[in-house]
């Protein structure tokens, strides 16, 4: 099964400024690593999502959370997975991610 084509916003955040980071984002990130068929789409995501929610790393939830539920991932789904995550990442980080969710699920961020 070949993976779709994932468009990174890399260029248009950054485009202007580290062009290099936007080729590794969109030639090794995004059409190496994530098309990759040992793991599908869904997969990836919920993987992902999992280590920027106990990294602490908000600032991309936005765009990956969004990325999930186009790979197949319900709202639920990643609530629970959050949920989850505050016993083995802390609370204070899936807190933060459950708000950063709430907000993409509600429409109130782009990300």
């Amino acid at each position: 099964m070949k993976h779709h084509k994932i468009v990174s916003n890399a260029r248009e955040l950054f485009g202007d400024i580290a062009p290099t980071f936007v080729r590794y984002s969109e030639e090794v990130l995004f059409e190496d690593v994530w098309r990759r068929e040992q793991l599908s789409l869904r997969e990836r995501s919920l993987l992902t999502v999992s280590a920027l929610v106990a990294g602490g790393l908000t600032e991309q939830l936005h765009y990956h959370l969004h990325l999930a539920q186009e790979n197949g991932l319900t709202e639920e789904e990643l609530i629970e997975a959050m949920t989850h995550l505050a016993f083995y990442a802390g609370w204070p980080r899936a807190a933060a991610a459950i708000q950063v969710a709430k907000d993409v699920f509600q429409g109130n961020t782009e990300g």
